[in-house]
């Protein structure tokens, strides 16, 4: 199996410095700073990185979850909403939000919650994402 690589740089000191992340394919090269993090500066930060990397593997680990069942999705849309906060030493990430709808012929709503709750922690990077406090699951089908 691959390794998957990406670099962060960071410049200066914490409050006035700046950085840049990017990935090893040369997908893309972001900057980020205090201002990208915990303002509203442009730019990108850890947190929506990572949000982008579990809802990715999350709709597709849902899809496959959902094949095992006997469905094939026509369609899985999925949101992470990554929550940092100060805590006592630091920072954490305390609670990760997945929304995710799906257009999936045959499948009753409860079975589609029922697996996309399974899927949370089944995807690779969800269990990566075992330390997270709270991981929250809503789903629902769309026509």
């Amino acid at each position: 199996m691959p390794v998957r690589t990406a670099t962060a740089t960071w410049e200066g000191a914490l409050q006035t410095g700046k950085g840049t992340m990017a990935v090893g394919s040369g997908a893309f090269s972001v900057p980020f700073s205090v201002g990208t993090r915990f303002g509203d500066e442009s730019g990108t930060n850890p947190e929506e990185l990572i949000g982008a990397a579990y809802a990715g593997c999350y709709s597709m680990a849902l899809s496959a979850l959902l094949g095992q069942h006997g469905y094939t999705p026509e369609h899985i849309r999925t949101t992470a909403r990554v929550r940092i906060q100060q805590v006592e030493g630091g920072f954490a990430i305390d609670r990760i939000e997945l929304e995710t709808e799906g257009r999936v012929p045959g499948i009753d709503e409860a079975k589609f919650r029922e697996i996309a709750e399974q899927t949370k922690t089944w995807c690779p990077v969800g269990k990566a994402l075992g330390g997270v406090g709270e991981i929250v699951v809503t789903a629902r089908l769309v026509s």
